[in-house]
Parts: structure tokens; sequence; C-alpha cells
């Protein structure tokens, strides 16, 4: 396990915003403008929470014009998942 990485991810979940972020993207992707109107928080706002997301690898960003799109990393949702699971004892 890499505790420093794993640390950052649960850290970056330890967020209500964020939660509320990461449970509007698993309908899929989501612009930046679409996410600031679902939470009506402020663009600088939403930029840390999505600064936080993204360098844990909860979520990946690709700009497409003057706005940038974000998804879930599934990949890094599963690693987590199996994480967790790995903390029960047999």
């Amino acid at each position: 396990m890499h505790y420093e990485h794993t640390a950052k991810i649960f850290k970056a979940l330890g967020d209500s915003n964020r939660l509320q972020i990461m449970d509007i993207l698993k309908d899929g992707e989501k612009c930046a403008c679409q996410l600031l109107d679902l939470l009506h928080i402020g663009q600088s706002t939403l930029s840390h929470h999505m600064k936080i997301l993204c360098d844990s690898n909860l979520v990946t960003a690709q700009k497409e014009g003057k706005w940038m799109h974000y998804t879930l990393n599934k990949t890094t949702l599963q690693q987590t998942q199996k994480i967790i699971l790995s903390l029960e004892k047999k």
C-alpha cells in the first residue's frame, strides 16, 4: 500500500463539497460551468476543490475551449475500493 497517496485520497474525500462534486460526476463528464450552476459556489472555490480532486487522481480534467471538463477516474476509485476492502479482518 502507498500510504502517502492513500492518505491524499482520503483527505480529498474528507470534505462535503468535494463529496458532492464526486456524486455529481458519477453521472458522467461535467463542464466547470455546470458544476458552478449545480453547486452555487464561486469559481475560485470550485477551482480549489477541483485541484485537490485532480491532485489525488480521483478526477481527471480536460480543457475544451475556455472551460475545463471533469470526469471521475474510475481506476483510482477501484484502487481505493480495494484498499478499503483490504482493511477488513479476514
